[in-house]
Order: C-alpha cells, then sequence, then structure tokens
C-alpha cells in the first residue's frame, strides 16, 4: 500500500476536475446528499498548533451536538473535494474537521499550482510523525471546544492516501478519546518504524476500516495479511478489504475516482460511524 508509484497517475488534476472543484457547492453537487439529511453548514476555519497556524475546514450540522470526525486529506491537501466531502459527513450527524496538512509549508488549495504534486512531494517531508501528533492533540483540543461537539461521545479520525496512516497516529495519541478509523487507500501502512501503522495498532482502543486499493495491494499483497494479525493481536475489531478500485478511487475529483466503489466506501464508513 504505497502511494509512491500510484500518485503520479492519480493526483494530477485535468482542466476539467479542476473547474468542478473551483467550489465547496460544486462539488457538493457532485455529492449525494443522504435520504435523512441534517441541515448542514460548513466554514473555513484557522487552528493555532504548536507549528503556527493550520487552515481547516468546520462542518456541523446546524443544531445539535455531535460526535467529532477529523479527516486528513490524501497527497493533495485540503480542497473544495474535501470541504464537500465534509458537508455531505455533516448531513449524517457529525462535526467534522478536515485539515491542511501542509500547514508549514503553503495554504490551500494548491493544486493549481505548477508542479504541484512535485511541490506537495518536497513539503511532506516536514510532516513527520511527530508533527502529525502534534497537529493532531491540537486539532482534537480545537474540536471538543465547539459548541457544534459532543465531547462526550467518542470521536473518529479518517484518512485518504497519505492521511491514512495519520489516522493511526490520531488514535494512538488520543486512545481514550479516538475509538474509530477508517483509512482509505492509505499509503505505507505496513513498515518496521515504530511509527508505521502497523506497529501502532497495540496502542489502540477502538475499531477500524481499511479499504486498500487493488493496484497497492498488487504492489503489496503481504500488507493486509499482515494488518489483520496485528488487529487480531490487540483483539481489535477492524474490516480490512481491497476494493476493485484503484489507489484514489475516493475523492470525486481524484481521476481515480471510482463512483460505485466510492459509494460502497461511504456506506462502510457511515457503518463504522455509528458505533461511536
Amino acid at each position: 500500500m504505497c502511494d509512491a508509484d500510484t500518485d503520479a497517475d492519480n493526483v494530477r488534476l485535468s482542466r476539467r476536475q479542476f473547474a468542478l472543484g473551483a467550489s465547496v457547492g460544486s462539488m457538493a453537487a457532485l455529492l449525494p446528499s443522504p435520504a435523512d439529511a441534517r441541515p448542514a453548514a460548513g466554514r473555513a476555519v484557522t487552528i493555532e498548533t504548536p507549528d503556527g497556524p493550520a487552515q481547516a475546514y468546520f462542518a456541523a450540522p446546524t443544531t445539535g451536538r455531535h460526535p467529532a470526525v477529523l479527516v486528513w486529506p490524501d497527497i493533495m491537501g485540503l480542497r473544495p473535494a474535501f470541504e464537500g466531502m465534509a458537508v455531505r459527513l455533516a448531513e449524517s450527524g457529525y462535526a467534522v474537521l478536515a485539515v491542511n496538512q501542509f500547514h508549514r509549508s503553503t495554504k490551500t488549495p494548491f493544486t493549481a499550482l505548477p508542479d504541484a504534486r512535485a511541490k506537495a512531494m518536497e513539503w511532506r517531508k516536514a510532516i513527520t510523525p511527530e508533527a502529525t501528533t502534534r497537529d493532531a492533540l491540537a486539532f482534537a483540543r480545537w474540536l471538543d471546544a465547539r459548541k457544534e461537539v459532543d465531547a462526550g461521545r467518542p470521536m473518529a479520525s479518517t484518512g485518504y492516501c497519505m492521511g491514512g496512516p495519520m489516522t493511526f497516529l490520531t488514535a494512538a495519541a488520543l486512545p481514550a478519546r479516538v475509538r474509530a478509523i477508517a483509512s482509505f487507500h492509505g499509503a505505507g501502512m505496513v513498515g518496521e518504524a515504530p511509527t508505521s501503522p502497523v506497529r501502532l495498532i497495540p496502542r489502540l482502543k477502538g475499531r477500524a476500516l481499511i479499504a486498500i486499493a487493488q493496484n497497492d495491494d498488487a504492489r503489496a499483497p503481504g500488507d493486509k495479511d499482515a494488518l489483520r494479525a496485528a488487529f487480531t493481536a490487540a483483539n481489535l475489531p477492524a474490516e480490512i478489504e481491497v476494493y476493485p478500485a484503484n489507489h484514489g478511487w475516493c475523492p470525486p475529483d481524484s481521476p481515480a475516482y471510482d463512483k460505485d466503489q466510492a459509494e460502497r466506501a461511504w456506506a462502510r464508513q457511515l457503518a463504522l460511524l455509528k458505533t461511536l
């Protein structure tokens, strides 16, 4: 499950795709609202972290208090696609924070910049596991201070591509708070480093959904088995599945977007979040 070989084909936005992503509204139009959608609203926010201010997008139902979900975007960062996904998740009853994990290097969105992927790969060097953990703690504190968040209920974290491992780091840093994680076409999930997701599993306390791209699985077929074994050893419930779709199939602005499989993964995410 390595993004190094697959991102080159999947993160370049076409002119049409970038035009569709020009606003949250246009992107949200591509994402069907749930049949029982709650009125929800989103807004851009700035969150202070130990490493400086971070841009983010917060969406929540317009009334009530709800479980929090922290969303880590893919290699192309926070942009209208993820803002639209945050609003859609809010319509299902969650207070959602989608973040700019590249805040040490750039503001968002940066998808229209020349050589955006090359820049993102360079900026990524500043996002160490330790930096991600500092961010996760700051983002969780910010969420718990919001009137829209029910801090008495568990939190979840979801991540896409490079964001997949960030959900593990979040849950490992906040095991009493984060009780559900979901990784979609996550990158670098199995390794020997102590901060590798597979090595963090004994520190987790909740459920997991691991949705693997078919081409990632073809490159590293043993990763799913290593993850299953680690969750079993930790006595933690985990749904681990290889989807018949390629790396990057979930965000609606991705060249690899597969609507049918993205909707199936979204439904499994909602099932996971209902356990909060």
